[in-house]
């Protein structure tokens, strides 16, 4: 399954935090960022509005089994990258 990558940093008590968003690859915009909202919201940031200035498209991959497998289940898969 080919995937496309959503690169994104949201500021978090004087820090960046980073993570990728990853969906199938003809997933809307609308839709990567309620993934992300909903992301935020499991660490604590309930109101924060993410839009494309934080969350970013960055590339299109073949994803490895076990996250196509998340995707086909969820919609997406997140990894933490920094500060998360």
């Amino acid at each position: 399954m080919k995937i496309s990558v959503y690169d994104t940093y949201v500021p978090k008590n004087n820090q960046l935090m980073h993570f990728d968003i990853l969906t199938e690859e003809n997933e809307t915009l609308k839709n990567v960022l309620n993934y992300g909202k909903g992301y935020l919201q499991s660490k604590g940031l309930v109101n924060y509005k993410l839009n494309t200035k934080e969350c970013k498209f960055c590339h299109i991959e073949v994803a490895p089994t076990h996250i196509e497998k998340e995707i086909k289940e969820n919609g997406y898969f997140i990894i933490e990258m920094e500060n998360c």
